[in-house]
């Protein structure tokens, strides 16, 4: 499917998103040109938000809803993997969240590990309900001094996170649960709209492009042995 096609899904099933539909367009475009420059996207988020950037990054980091080999790599190593795209969740990192909490200070780890993983060319995905998080907005601050983009996913008023994202989509609710009960249906939809134009359809597979990044697989069925 289109990515406006998709859009357009996504705003019909959550009619609440329709006066969204330009920021949650532009963040597609923002996701994409990251990729596209061979960038990868950091994942940054606090409580249900980290399991939201862990759940994102396992959409990218594997296939999500179109199946297809790899190109890149030897036939029979590709039946056995999926294409990706590359995604870091950073709240993962337990080793360095609880030594960094130890030795400085823990609002800064979110900005150490963008500091450590970011380049120019890659991107930042900031998700905060309140937009305020002082932990991302750290992070969001490393990344612009990186020259990395930021897309920020946020609630109803974007609070500080806002005005330091490069796009922001504002999720039209107020309580937390609320706003990421609205993350959900709108960060699938960017993973399907980013799968599509880097790997294609289902019913119309895309030919990789020479110097965009290769991505994921179906697995193969396995022969059967008797």
């Amino acid at each position: 499917m289109k990515p406006q096609t998709l859009l357009l899904d996504l705003i019909k099933r959550y009619p609440s998103l329709k006066p969204l539909r330009a920021p949650l367009e532009a963040g597609f475009h923002l996701l994409r040109e990251g990729f596209q420059q061979s960038g990868k996207w950091l994942i940054a988020g606090n409580g249900g938000s980290a399991s939201d950037a862990d759940h994102i990054a396992g959409e990218w980091l594997k296939a999500f809803m179109i199946k297809q080999p790899p190109s890149d790599v030897p036939e029979e190593l590709a039946c056995h993997l999926q294409h990706a795209l590359p995604a870091i969740p950073l709240a993962n990192f337990t080793g360095l969240h609880t030594a960094f909490a130890n030795d400085c200070d823990p609002k800064w780890t979110f900005a150490q590990l963008t500091y450590a993983l970011g380049k120019q060319g890659d991107g930042l995905l900031a998700i905060s309900t309140s937009g305020n998080s002082e932990n991302i907005l750290n992070a969001v601050r490393v990344a612009r001094a990186k020259r990395m983009k930021v897309l920020g996913l946020t609630g109803r008023s974007g609070g500080a996170l806002k005005a330091l994202c490069d796009v922001c989509v504002c999720a039209p609710e107020d309580e937390t649960y609320k706003i990421q009960e609205l993350h959900l249906p709108i960060y699938h939809c960017w993973c399907r709209m980013i799968e599509g134009h880097f790997f294609g359809s289902d019913e119309h597979p895309k030919k990789q492009k020479k110097n965009e990044p290769s991505l994921r697989l179906a697995v193969r069925p396995k022969k059967r042995t008797r």
